[in-house]
């Protein structure tokens, strides 16, 4: 069999054969990649008999008249149904709000656009399926001011970060929210937060906030129990396990010691669980509603860490696949006997949700009643962990055999592998994009805005088989426009604002697409360069993006002044002798196009201090709509939270604030920055009304 009907299968799938590079040149896929991504997708490409296979199993499919369980649409445009229906049919529409409205189709067969934004439920010749009629844009920040165009402002914070007494080594979410209530008085419309999903239960060296266990629930060390159960309660659990020296220590820390930490707290855990579970505990109510509002997927995720606890001490690992076959299904008798046989431990997990919770829940109020337009920002990783709670409770809407990352490209030259697994396309579609639809709930549930990292996701993902190299990888399809009518869908439904992060190799059009729908692209100061040195005036920064001075994988603004990401680089032998020779030269020349344009907009600038306030000045004077300030750029801060393509030598995700959070923002310098943001963000919208 000729290599076309290989081809033929990968194209019928959506999985790209040739694409362009960062360096804008043309690129293609070998045979032997295409075979391994399309057995990782499901479809065997073994030998020429695998590909026939494969390639009549998926025209068939594509042939046939099956009716998918959810179809998209616009609000007020028709929805073509010619390939299930034929015209004139009459359709039976059974609405959210549990009104009936019969419609016919036309004489194309698309059911008229009539129906109201929201999820509604279709019956057509006896067979039935759920319509999402989507608004025809994303909640926006010009519904959130009294007086647009909006020109808002906040602060972004990895939460670890934050430093408070009694903290246990780390920032929780009382951290937070003390953070929130701070900034919202100064000013702040949001305040945007590292992810906080599930991470592993198990493996406390495996912290990274975007490689977790599931999207769908909440690291559950954030949680600040004193918030829900009361200091003396705390006090008392501390000192019966005999941890306060432990704690009083971790705190002290610069850096934040996870697997102590972690294992601090979840002892503390279970000693305040032991008092809540025995005896009429007056906030027990609160929790029996908690864990029924969770139904199946809180159930699942506590099932799962049991179940792991229990593989890990068999000595079967804590990757589900690798455990005994009756284990892979969430359903199956084997596994609900083990739930049943350590109801306890099942319902600890979801006590340590419980708290988590309403911690979070608090914060987002807490910025909220103060005085900020959006509130807390949620940050959405782009996947999960193929090992994790996620991928083995929704298995047939994610690709646990596939890992997402990045081909080669200018900073990274031999691509990246992200290691967290992704959606399957066909597998959305078969479960009515459940999986999808249940994420955004959940990390919209208490947030008034959503960053969705690497937006890129919606439209395609660079997958590589397991044990392959970045470079062995291949760009796979996703349904774009039904993603986005379900994000356009639930943010107004939520009323929160939804952020694109959008840096890197972006597919033609995309941006405009996303422009569209109101989500928000996002720019980052020392990107804006149309060459080395030559850095964007204010005005030719867009109205559709946030601004931003940093992200936490760039050095913030005085490390970057120094050299200190390419120090690290050159430190951790990352880079050769001609890289970083020519990286400081390139560097070189940013820093003085940088100064050029502040001074030209501000005035001399005597040194690296009145260079960031000038920096955030500066920022703060673009149309964006949103800007945010990392507290590392605030506070002048020289080293980042995250070094990309390290795992080892540099500490990722474990920095901390030196001051307690309540007094971050009375910092001199933090202080006269704010200052300095508000007054720009207020010239701004004079000048842009």
């Amino acid at each position: 069999m000729s290599e076309t009907a290989l081809h033929r299968l990968a194209s019928s799938v959506g999985l790209s054969r040739d694409w362009i590079d960062a360096n804008a040149r043309p690129q293609r896929v070998s045979d032997d990649v295409l075979r391994n991504i399309l057995e990782g997708l499901g479809h065997p490409a073994g030998d020429d008999a695998a590909v026939a296979a494969s390639l009549r199993a998926v025209e068939t499919a594509e042939d046939s008249e099956h009716l998918p369980p959810l179809l998209t649409a616009d609000v007020g445009q028709p929805l073509a149904l010619s390939r299930y229906f034929s015209a004139a049919s009459v359709a039976h529409c059974t609405l959210e709000d549990h009104t009936s409205v019969t419609l016919s189709l036309d004489d194309q067969a698309r059911l008229p656009g009539e129906l109201p934004i929201g999820y509604h439920q279709v019956e057509i010749d006896s067979r039935r399926f759920t319509v999402a009629v989507a608004p025809t844009r994303c909640h926006s920040l010009e519904e959130k001011v009294q007086q647009p165009p909006p020109r808002c402002w906040g602060l972004a914070v990895q939460l670890y970060s934050l430093r408070r007494p009694g903290d246990g080594g780390f920032g929780d979410c009382l951290a937070l929210e003390q953070l929130a209530r701070s900034a919202a008085e100064r000013g702040a419309d949001a305040l945007a937060i590292s992810p906080i999903h599930a991470l592993s239960a198990i493996d406390q060296e495996h912290y990274s906030p975007y490689s977790p266990s599931s999207r769908l629930l909440l690291n559950t060390l954030y949680t600040s129990p004193a918030a829900l159960l009361g200091e003396r309660e705390v006090r008392m659990a501390i000192e019966a396990c005999g941890l306060e020296q432990q704690l009083e220590e971790l705190e002290q820390r610069p850096l934040v010691d996870w697997p102590r930490a972690a294992s601090a707290r979840l002892r503390l855990l279970e000693a305040l669980y032991q008092g809540f579970s025995h005896g009429d505990h007056p906030l027990r109510t609160d929790f029996d509603s908690f864990r029924e509002a969770g139904g199946q997927t809180l159930e699942h995720h506590c099932r799962f860490e049991v179940l792991q606890a229990q593989a890990v001490e068999h000595g079967l690992g804590a990757d589900w696949r690798n455990w005994p076959k009756a284990w892979h299904d969430p359903y199956h008798p084997e596994v609900e006997a083990l739930a049943n046989a350590y109801p306890a431990k099942v319902e600890f997990r979801a006590f340590c949700q419980w708290l988590t919770e309403r911690g979070l829940q608090r914060a987002h109020e807490a910025a909220r009643s103060n005085g900020m337009a959006v509130g807390l920002i949620a940050d959405l990783a782009v996947g999960a962990d193929g090992a994790g709670s996620q991928a083995w409770s929704r298995q047939d809407e994610l690709l646990a055999g596939l890992s997402v990352g990045a081909p080669p490209d200018i900073l990274n030259h031999v691509g990246q592998d992200w290691g967290i697994c992704a959606f399957s396309p066909d597998g959305l579609k078969r479960n009515g994009y459940r999986a999808f639809i249940e994420m955004l709930r959940a990390n919209l549930a208490h947030a008034g805005g959503l960053r969705i990292d690497h937006v890129m996701g919606l439209r395609r993902l660079w997958l590589i088989p397991q044990g392959a190299k970045p470079s062995e990888g291949a760009y796979l399809d996703y349904p774009l426009d039904d993603l986005l009518r379900l994000l356009a869908l639930e943010s107004v439904r939520h009323q929160a604002i939804i952020l694109g992060e959008d840096l890197g190799t972006v597919p033609d059009s995309l941006r405009e697409k996303l422009a569209e729908k109101a989500v928000l692209g996002m720019r980052v100061l020392p990107f804006e360069q149309t060459q080395p040195g030559q850095f964007k005036p204010i005005l030719d920064w867009p109205d559709n993006a946030l601004a931003t001075t940093g992200t936490h994988d760039l050095a913030p603004l005085a490390g970057w002044l120094a050299n200190r990401d390419i120090d690290w680089r050159h430190r951790l032998q990352l880079i050769d002798a001609a890289t970083e020779l020519h990286w400081r030269h390139e560097r070189q020349k940013e820093r003085e196009g940088l100064r050029r344009i502040l001074e030209a907009n501000y005035g001399e600038l005597k040194d690296n201090d009145a260079l960031i306030d000038a920096a955030i000045r500066f920022v703060g004077h673009t149309r964006a709509p949103l800007v945010l300030v990392p507290l590392e750029d605030l506070l002048g801060c020289d080293e980042q939270p995250n070094l990309p393509g390290t795992t080892n030598g540099h500490p990722n995700w474990r920095r901390r604030f030196s001051r307690p959070v309540r007094e971050l923002l009375d910092d001199e310098d933090a202080a006269r920055r704010l200052e300095l943001l508000a007054q720009a963000r207020e010239q701004a919208w004079e000048r842009d009304r």
